[in-house]
């Protein structure tokens, strides 16, 4: 055929122009090129000059990305603008070809050139946008305005005409009117608005606050549509993660909107406007202020979800058109029967006629789905978006509340620090999650009602039996999912349980192999874990279930419909029909398995919104108006605060504006009637809740600038003094005062250098931050570098943080290095030393230390530092030696105060007393010409510490070691390897798993996943075979003619199967049977595969935790000095969690969706083999999509698990050391930390989440392109009549299935390759060594009653703790005889500990011997040799459980002899008063006893066992006097007839002793009576006696 523009039918004289110029419709069709072309020749060279010189900025920096107004407007209009053009472009082609000689271009160029002429504009536009060259805009204008004029021409003439809007041309030409008009409108918007041309000052503009931040990168607010979309922006940060890491700096800031503390005021404003005037008591909705703070972005979310969820039904719809009409293209209609109308010599058609041509229909169906899956990606980035805005408003509110609950209700335990950590690891997350799901609640309804609808008008009554199938199943899975969430609780409880557990072991792991006792503990873990594990199988069960349903209930559905169809209308349906059934019960599944999920979670979010709101409205502590009695301050003062906060906010948003948000105004102090009093309490009663006063009639004052000393028994009410002083304890009655500054000074705020209303307060239990040594002690106030130094020395800390690895740079607390008791109590201290505040309480900062520690601490830090400083201190302690320091004196007794006064008022008025103290003080104060050298505690802490990072450096070169092993086959050049590696499935580790679960269950489930497939797909293909069949023989039997042709020629070789005279019913009888028996083959296949996976994982998971349980606790005490106890228990937490309960999961969810795409691309080929040519690019797009996403996605799921972390120790942290953040006042500056920390948090999750949001964008788009090969292949081979309608219809469902899994099989290689790191870990323990238990002798050859007479002879006794190190003691001799009393002392590092491990064979004795009673130990079983000994440790471990359990854990004793060895160590009486007696609680830790209470039941403990050889290495350390000098002499007379080895650190404990040794650096320095060594004037032994006076 000839080309001509304007068409050259014969008769028809297409370039006259008689009847006027605009009559000829050709002439008008060539005026609409004009603008297009006008347009192209004007752009193109500005966007070509303006690249040219703008090559430097491609990289053009986001702080230029302005939006011009009406922005998104103009997107969406240019969209739509392209999408008519396209139509318009298809209508030409389609009437072009219908019923015209020849070919009239006219009819589709314009359109053509209108669409490239779109696409144009919009790229110029961004362009201009980005350099912010808004004069160039006019160029557009200009366009507009244009095109407008001429297609309303064309309009005209249509209406001249009367082609109406019947026809499709006309509509379209409408269309394009109106949208040309509405760009016009947006660009004289742009002109008015920004005044850039006819105005004499045009607008300057600045891109937002964020844009200015360079550290700002998540930019997806301020992209253009398009970006945002397709989330393009994103491709620099995925793909560079394939050459480096992300880090932290790469992801950057949270723009502002995001930011937790914006959110915050949201949600607080909300929720503190429905506190009413008439009902100030009733508690606010968390949910309405929810809904105020969030409710706008839900609502665009859930509208984007419903068009998301209408263009899903495009797909069956096309489908079953493209099935429909492929079969009618057979024979071309002829001529005459043309319904179209022809005007202006051309001819316009039908909206309908369009529709009923395939290949329009193909193009449709993949906008429809590309346009449905960004609908519904953007709806997803919506409500995450606000999920994670919510969870950082919800944690700072909860954040706020921590730090006013009163503390009585944390130690009396209404609120835990579990249950402040639950509410912030999991119901925030809860309710987070509840939003992300929540638009499913409202579309899910209209999506299943929709679907129904036209089933019902594509099958008639049948479809309503199968979507009844699957509405009945659908309560089933609610079901399950409920006992599913239960079966999850229990598992939570158990496994918490069994946590607990581990770490009581792990914490007291050394206690746990002197004593013999580690595999009784093992065993109760065993036990809580075969709990655990039962309601894991239940778990797997339920989720198997689940799993099947959701598999099954298609199958179900369609078993029943087609069976339905058939006996309704004794034919089959058309293929047409059943593909388009098909495709909607895939369609239909998907949300009735979400609906169950979605309920559930609408429950637990329920559940968790009623926790938080009753957490919310817990006690809080007094208002600030306690530090000056006064107590109607309060009220006001909040009040006073909540209208100012939105005038602050609203002026600068920038600044963090917590500080001004929860202070309360300074307090007004009042004026006490004695100046040189700092704190004054009279008529105190003091309560910790109970209504019981702890502390009874406290009138005492606190004189200013001097030392007040407290002292009293142990548990008598001193540190619940100084709580009480600080406002901790509820007041019963009576009032604190505390003075304020002389009035001179009150005028300059700001000049005062010490911050009157903080108190530098150091608690008895150290607490620690998770932070460096340096951060710990300045806590927030200026580094001073001079002060600093002098702190640290008072605190005799030099020696300590020189032996860290990166000095006071170094991490400590939870996370970081483990000190020691002594450490954390000095670096405790420090804190309150160094801070600059007028009074400094000091709660036993002794209790930890040793004499010279203390001493130093006494005379440098509090007499000379703090003193010198003119600061008022109160000290609490027993060490009553120092009480001659005292400026004053308050002795308490029983939670009342005996006596106050100086010492000289006591020595008059209460002689008894003071008597009594000095009997105490058993050693007078020689001034200090002491022998500071002398051994202590403390180096042996810090010689643990030095131990710990040697071997800590050397484990570390060996694992690194290990994973350079595993690289070293491809390490050509650095970069490679890395990329590489990061791009690499680490098959070994799924292998391991795979091995751990059993290879039986490993083939049953590959095997059986494999059978299922098949036989999903052969229903389908049997299907399709059993439609088609119907209706070729239809037609052969001549009962349907109206098809219009023969259809049998179509179908090939499927009629065979019935020749076309047989009945109908019989046909059936041969298809229906087979059909029954393969859905109820798939149905069976389904139950089977499901169970298989998670019984896999079940027993994998199993055998994991049983190893490397064993492992650890028989692994040498080495490995845990080496090892932080953090990253083992990790392993058991974290590890054992995902291998639990996550790796399953997504096994089976890999494994199924891989099967599922793998499957539909090979019935697509197998239909259409053209396909095959089209899948090669995809392929290698989807190669590489998922390459680059794997690596980012798991750099990114690190930085949110990494991030998280911190979040939750900082809750915990600021939960546990509340009283002292309280004293020091430093409310703000924690809060300004929680702001950062979960500002950080949440950018890696909305980082995270945006790159999966890339993800599924990208693979729907290739899915939607494999739909559009798949059609067009289809289509295209019919042309040449190679297979049946059936088997496209076929083909095209299994197409659109690949859209929706193909991002999962992504997703969940993501996923697992993050949890198969898990695997890894724990499989790296499992290849520790364990402890030789053995031994060369069997336990059946030692003596029942061995040792019984604890003679001890060491020969030649040669120690290390590690091949690799040095030895600890060198040749070491000595003889003990039975019922001797050594006591062994030397300083720190001598080795005095590594000896009385020795006795034990806890440490590695290469050289020498040990023999007990003519045994030589090395050659016992390490089970029976340690049994029969008894050593009491420094630090004192209890476990949770009862006293008895703590006192004999194997049940071997009785009670008389349990009563006995408390009686012994002196604790009879208060056990007595416990409830329970025996079987009293203890808490973890024995947190509900005090140090000294402690360390006597470990004396308890050893006296329980009746070894004959004791060992006590500074047992009697943390102890006040009184109870010492009364165990001395217990012990003397208990165990008169034992053998006693006592390590001392007070000298004067072992004066008594029958011998002494004097140990240095591993050798025996001095060996005799202590009488002996005395008389040495110049010996060791002698100088630190002098010492110790």
């Amino acid at each position: 055929m000839a080309l001509s523009f304007c068409g050259s039918d014969n008769g028809s004289n297409s370039y006259s122009v008689n009847e006027g110029v605009l009559n000829n419709g050709c002439f008008v069709d060539a005026l609409n090129l004009v603008p297009h072309v006008f347009l192209l020749f004007i752009t193109f060279p500005i966007l070509f000059i303006g690249w040219g010189s703008q090559s430097s900025k491609v990289q053009i920096h986001h702080n230029t990305w302005l939006h011009f107004p009406g922005h998104n407007m103009r997107w969406i209009l240019t969209f739509s603008l392209l999408f008519v053009h396209v139509c318009e472009f298809a209508e030409g082609i389609v009437s072009n070809n219908r019923g015209m000689q020849t070919n009239h271009l006219h009819l589709f160029i314009p359109a053509f050139m209108g669409f490239i002429a779109a696409t144009t504009s919009v790229v110029y536009y961004h362009n201009i946008e980005t350099s912010n060259f808004p004069k160039l805009l006019l160029v557009l204008f200009i366009y507009w305005v244009l095109a407008f004029i001429t297609k309303s021409i064309k309009l005209w003439k249509f209406a001249e005409y009367s082609v109406g809007p019947q026809h499709l041309r006309f509509c379209i030409t409408a269309l394009l009117v109106l949208l040309y008009g509405l760009l016009m409108a947006v660009e004289i918007n742009v002109i008015r608005v920004r005044k850039y041309v006819f105005f004499a000052n045009p607008q300057k503009v600045k891109p937002p606050e964020d844009l200015q931040d360079l550290g700002v990168r998540f930019l997806q607010p301020f992209v253009n549509l398009l970006s945002k979309a397709t989330y393009w922006w994103m491709n620099p940060l995925i793909i560079g993660a394939h050459k480096r890491p992300i880090e932290l700096k790469k992801i950057g800031k949270l723009p502002i909107a995001m930011r937790a503390l914006t959110n915050y005021l949201r949600l607080k404003d909300a929720y503190e406007d429905q506190r009413t005037a008439e009902d100030p008591n009733r508690p606010p909705s968390i949910w309405r202020s929810m809904y105020r703070a969030f409710g706008r972005p839900i609502l665009l979310s859930s509208t984007l979800r419903y068009l998301a969820d209408l263009l899903s039904f495009a797909g069956p719809l096309c489908i079953s058109g493209i099935v429909k009409y492929l079969n009618k293209t057979g024979s071309a209609t002829p001529l005459n029967k043309i319904k179209g109308d022809t005007y202006l010599g051309v001819y316009f058609m039908s909206t309908t006629e369009l529709l009923q041509n395939t290949s329009v229909l193909a193009v449709l169906l993949f906008l429809a789905l590309v346009l449905q899956r960004t609908f519904l990606q953007a709806s997803y980035y919506v409500t995450i978006e606000t999920g994670i805005n919510l969870r950082g408003a919800l944690l700072a509110m909860i954040y706020n509340k921590i730090l006013r609950l009163s503390t009585s209700n944390m130690s009396m335990g209404e609120m835990t620090l579990g249950q402040i950590n639950n509410l912030v690891a999991i119901e925030t997350n809860q309710l987070m999650w509840f939003l992300f799901l929540c638009p499913n609640l409202w579309s899910m309804p209209v999506q299943i009602v929709m679907g129904v609808i036209m089933l019902y008008y594509f099958m008639g009554c049948s479809a309503l039996v199968g979507a009844s199938v699957i509405v009945l199943l659908a309560p089933v899975q609610y079901r399950i999912a409920t006992k599913l969430a239960d079966t999850q609780k229990s598992t939570l409880e158990h496994s918490t349980d069994r946590l607990k557990k581990t770490t009581e072991i792990l914490k007291g792991i050394k206690l746990l192999k002197l004593y013999a006792w580690e595999n009784i503990f093992c065993d109760s873990v065993e036990d809580t874990r075969g709990k655990e594990l039962t309601s894991l199988k239940t778990f797997a069960f339920y989720t198997s279930m689940s799993i099947f349903m959701n598999a099954a209930i298609p199958i179900a559905a369609v078993l029943a419909t087609f069976v339905v169809y058939h006996f309704i209308n004794e034919t089959g349906p058309t293929p047409s029909e059943a593909f388009a059934a098909l495709a909607l019960f895939h369609i239909l599944v998907t949300p009735l398995f979400l609906l169950s999920t979605v309920v559930r979670f609408a429950v637990k979010a329920m559940v968790s919104v009623q926790k938080l709101s009753e957490f919310l409205q817990s006690d809080e502590i007094g208002d600030d108006s306690w530090r000056n009695g006064d107590t109607s301050v309060s009220m006001e003062a909040g009040k006073k605060h909540l209208g100012v906060t939105k005038a602050i906010n609203r002026k600068q948003p920038m600044r963090y504006q917590m500080d001004n948000y929860e202070q309360p105004t300074r307090r007004q102090m009042r004026p006490t009637e004695t100046e040189d009093v700092a704190v004054k309490v009279s008529n105190g009663f003091f309560t910790w809740g109970s209504n019981l006063s702890t502390l009874s009639d406290i009138n005492i004052c606190i004189p200013t600038g001097q030392l007040t000393m407290i002292v009293g028994q142990v548990g008598c009410g001193k540190s619940s003094l100084l709580l009480a002083m600080l406002g901790e304890m509820q007041t019963l009655g009576g009032s604190v005062y505390w003075s304020k500054l002389p009035d001179n000074e009150t005028v300059h705020e700001g000049n005062i250098s010490k911050n009157r209303y903080s108190v530098a307060y150091a608690t008895q239990k150290s607490w620690l931050l998770n932070a460096t040594v340096e951060e710990n002690i300045t806590f927030g106030s200026p580094f001073n570098k001079q002060r600093y130094k002098t702190v640290i020395d008072a605190c005799s800390l030099q020696p300590d943080i020189d032996l860290l690895p990166f000095g006071d740079q170094t991490e400590i607390g939870e996370r970081g290095i483990n000190l020691s008791g002594g450490q954390r109590q000095r670096i405790c201290v420090a804190r309150a030393l160094y801070q600059n505040t007028n009074i400094v309480f000091l709660d036993d900062p002794f209790s930890a230390l040793d004499i010279h520690l203390s001493d130093h601490l006494m005379q440098e830090g509090i007499l000379k530092f703090l003193q010198d400083d003119k600061r008022t201190v109160v000290l609490v302690t027993h060490k009553l030696q120092y009480l001659i320091h005292a400026d004053w004196i308050i002795a308490m007794k029983d939670g009342s105060v005996l006596r106050e006064g100086t010492l000289k008022d006591i020595q008059t008025h209460d002689i008894e007393l003071y008597d009594h103290w000095k009997t105490l003080m058993n050693r007078q104060d020689h001034g200090l010409e002491k022998d500071v050298q002398q051994d202590s505690q403390t180096t042996l802490e810090r010689k643990t510490l030095r131990r710990a990072f040697y071997s800590r450096e050397a484990k570390n070169q060996i694992d690194d070691e290990d994973e350079e092993e595993e690289e070293e086959e491809e390490d050509d050049d650095n970069m490679s390897t890395t990329t590489n590696r990061r791009s690499k499935i680490p098959w070994r580790v799924c292998w391991c798993y795979m091995s751990s679960g059993g290879f039986f269950m490993a083939f049953l489930m590959v095997s059986s996943k494999l059978l299922k497939h098949s036989v999903i797909v052969a229903i389908d293909y049997w299907l399709a075979i059993w439609t088609s069949s119907k209706t070729s023989q239809s037609a052969g039997a001549g009962q349907d003619v109206s098809n219009g042709s023969s259809l049998a020629d179509g179908i090939g070789g499927n009629s065979t199967f019935a020749t076309p005279g047989t009945p109908q019913a019989e046909d059936d009888s041969y298809y229906l049977p087979v059909f029954i028996t393969l859905c109820a083959a798939g149905i069976t296949l389904c139950l089977i595969t499901s169970l298989t996976v998670e019984f896999l994982g079940l027993s994998a998971a199993t055998n994991l935790h049983h190893n490397l349980l064993n492992k650890i606790i028989h692994a040498p005490i080495r490995f845990f000095d080496i090892t932080p106890l953090g990253q083992i228990l990790n392993r058991f937490s974290a590890d054992t969690n995902i291998i639990d309960q996550h790796i399953p999961p997504t096994l089976e969810s890999l494994t199924r969706s891989t099967l599922l795409c793998l499957s539909a691309i090979g019935v697509i080929s197998s239909i259409t083999p053209a396909f095959l040519i089209a899948l090669v690019p995809l392929a290698v797009a989807f190669y590489f999509i998922q390459k680059y996403f794997r690596v980012a996605s798991k750099d990114l799921q690190d930085l949110d698990d990494s991030t998280q972390l911190p979040l939750l120790c900082h809750f915990s942290e600021t939960a546990e050391g509340l009283t002292t953040i309280r004293a020091f006042r430093h409310e703000a500056r924690f809060k300004q930390r929680m702001l950062e920390l979960t500002d950080t948090n949440n950018t890696a999750y909305l980082f995270l989440s945006a790159a999966n949001r890339w993800l599924e964008v990208r693979t729907d788009y290739l899915g939607a392109v494999i739909v559009l090969t798949a059609a067009g292949a289809a289509i295209w081979s019919l042309r040449y009549g190679l297979h049946s309608g059936g088997l496209v219809g076929l083909g095209l469902t299994y197409a659109l299935t690949v859209t929706n899994y193909l991002n999962w099989v992504v997703r969940n290689l993501a996923d697992l390759e993050v949890q198969m790191a898990a695997v890894k870990k724990v499989n790296s323990f499992l290849g520790t060594e364990s402890e030789n238990y053995e031994g060369s002798m069997d336990a059946s050859q030692v003596p029942e009653n061995w040792p019984q007479n604890g003679e001890i002879k060491i020969q030649e006794l040669c120690v290390r703790y590690d091949p690799m190190l040095k030895p600890v003691l060198k040749h070491v001799n000595m003889f003990i005889e039975p019922g001797q009393k050594v006591g062994i002392c030397g300083r720190t590092g001598s080795g005095k500990s590594s000896l009385s491990l020795a006795f034990f064979n806890m440490v590695d004795i290469f050289e020498g011997k040990i023999v007990i009673d003519g045994i030589d130990i090395c050659k016992l079983p390490l089970q029976t040799l340690r049994s029969r000994l008894s050593i009491i440790l420094q630090d004192p471990v209890l476990f949770s459980g009862s006293i008895r359990f703590n006192l004999d854990p194997e049940r071997t004793c009785t009670d008389d002899r349990l009563w006995e060895a408390l009686e012994i160590a002196q604790l009879k009486n208060m056990v007595k008063a416990l409830p329970g007696g025996l079987d009293a609680v203890v808490t973890e830790g024995g947190e509900n006893f005090s140090v000294g209470q402690r360390q006597l039941f470990c004396l308890a403990r050893a006296f329980v066992r009746k070894s004959s050889i004791l060992i006590m290495d500074e047992a009697t350390a943390s102890i006040d006097m009184a109870t010492e000098n009364i165990l001395q002499k217990v012990v003397m007379t208990a165990f008169a007839d034992r053998t006693v080895v006592t390590i001392a650190h007070r000298v004067h404990t072992i004066l008594t002793a029958d011998l002494v040794i004097v140990m240095k650096r591993g050798n025996i320095l001095e060996y005799d009576k202590p009488e002996t060594l005395l008389e040495q004037e110049d010996g060791m032994f002698a100088s630190f006696v002098r010492a110790d006076m």
